[in-house]
């Protein structure tokens, strides 16, 4: 009887079948993942599925697409839970200024409500666990609270800008108020030195043979008078339109000015070469006025020194209509002011008439030129108070520079060589006390023209 020998294919194939099913098996039921976030698989697909099956190609395709799209719904909440943040943040600092109790309390716990949702944001994220709801959905509610936050932000920002603008508002005012009251309160103290005649600058000038430091200050508190009616001056012609450049150019002709801010130093020399006219004379241009032995000496003119250092001018007019100053101040007056410059300044010559009658108009334009005058007429007889002679002299066009004689009124301006700059002309005469030289100021100007 032979033996049956049972064929080793048949079991070989069998235990080879049984090993590929556990294997295909594990691969069906191994859970796919992209970047670590794992969405579950509908379980309506898994029973479609048979134990030996495999997930085709778009399958995977659609797994990936919806954790891409979880992942951006998930940085949507992201962003909006940062700008809830934000806003939280505001409006915790909008409630601090100023302080309140309530609206700062409410906005903390608002503010650390946003950083518990940022929090369980994070964890999430940590435990690889997005949100199942629809993704468009969650993006389009996280822009919803995204531009909610925003628009928080913005109010509450306006609010703060309205904040300070009312601020700046209440401190404006506040400063209209002290400047008004600062106003008064110097036209009262300029009323009280005016009837006292207290003018300090002056109190320690004291009869001398020759002091040229005394004779340089009364010069320069004369010079700070003659300067702000020289911009008095501009100031009504360019109210009365007149051609500044023009008016500067008649002045001091082919000149070269640096800036048109320098013509204004056309206006001040005009007005010195009037004003300091005449000053070596004892009358000081008052024609006709014949002074007696007595009147030209020293005393005399310190005397009237003293008088008028110390009085309001238009006052001092009024009570003495017939003194010398008087008749220095209206001679030259008539001098200065040109009958067609006072019609388009006025549209009249109301003022003029009234000073050839002796009488002293109460304008602001008058005023400065009579406070003007008294300050020139104080150095006048200053220098003729002294026992030496004080001598005027200026400096003549296209001369070359002198730092023993000259200044320059243009601080911008230094020479190099003499050769560099020369005089254009003189704004304020120097003097000479004795062997003493008080520096003219000149206007400088190239030695060569630019060429154009």
């Amino acid at each position: 009887m032979d033996s049956i020998k049972l064929s080793s294919a048949p079991t070989k194939s069998r235990l080879a079948k049984t090993f590929q099913k556990v294997i295909n098996l594990k691969k069906a039921t191994k859970p796919l993942s992209n970047n670590g976030f794992c969405l579950q698989i509908p379980q309506e697909k898994l029973k479609l599925c048979g134990p030996n099956q495999h997930f085709n190609k778009e399958d995977t395709d659609e797994v990936k697409s919806k954790n891409k799209a979880a992942m951006e719904a998930f940085v949507s909440k992201l962003f909006a839970s940062v700008s809830a943040v934000k806003a939280a943040y505001a409006e915790l600092q909008m409630a601090q200024f100023p302080y309140n109790v309530d609206s700062v309390q409410s906005s903390d716990k608002a503010v650390v409500d946003e950083l518990k949702a940022l929090s369980e944001l994070k964890n999430s994220f940590l435990k690889k666990q997005i949100d199942s709801s629809p993704p468009y959905l969650t993006i389009l509610l996280a822009e919803i609270q995204e531009q909610q936050s925003l628009m928080k932000t913005y109010e509450i920002t306006m609010k703060k800008l309205q904040s300070e603008v009312e601020k700046r508002e209440s401190e404006i005012t506040s400063l209209k108020v002290e400047l008004n009251e600062t106003s008064l309160n110097n036209k009262s103290l300029e009323k009280k030195l005016n009837a006292s005649g207290c003018f300090s600058v002056l109190d320690n000038v004291k009869l001398s043979d020759s002091n040229p430091k005394d004779f340089t200050m009364v010069l320069n508190y004369g010079l700070r008078s003659i300067r702000n009616f020289a911009k008095l001056l501009i100031r009504e012609m360019v109210s009365a339109n007149w051609d500044i450049e023009a008016a500067s150019n008649a002045i001091e002709p082919g000149v070269i000015f640096k800036n048109t801010n320098h013509r204004g130093f056309a206006f001040e020399s005009f007005v010195c070469k009037e004003m300091f006219d005449g000053f070596n004379k004892p009358n000081f241009s008052v024609l006709n006025e014949a002074l007696t032995d007595d009147n030209l000496s020293r005393f005399f003119f310190f005397d009237q020194f003293k008088m008028l250092k110390s009085v309001g001018t238009i006052h001092f007019l009024k009570k003495n209509t017939n003194s010398l100053f008087g008749k220095f101040l209206k001679t030259k007056y008539l001098l200065l002011v040109h009958p067609k410059m006072e019609t388009s300044f006025s549209g009249n010559l109301n003022q003029r008439k009234k000073i050839n009658s002796g009488e002293y108009p109460e304008t602001e334009f008058f005023k400065a030129f009579a406070e003007m005058a008294r300050r020139v007429w104080l150095l006048h007889c200053l220098a003729f108070s002294f026992d030496q002679e004080v001598s005027i002299f200026q400096a003549k066009k296209r001369s070359t520079f002198s730092e023993v004689y000259m200044d320059s009124v243009d601080n911008d301006v230094f020479p190099v060589a003499d050769s560099d700059f020369v005089v254009g002309f003189t704004v304020v005469p120097g003097f000479k006390i004795g062997k003493t030289v008080i520096q003219s100021q000149v206007y400088l100007s190239p030695a060569v023209a630019p060429s154009t």
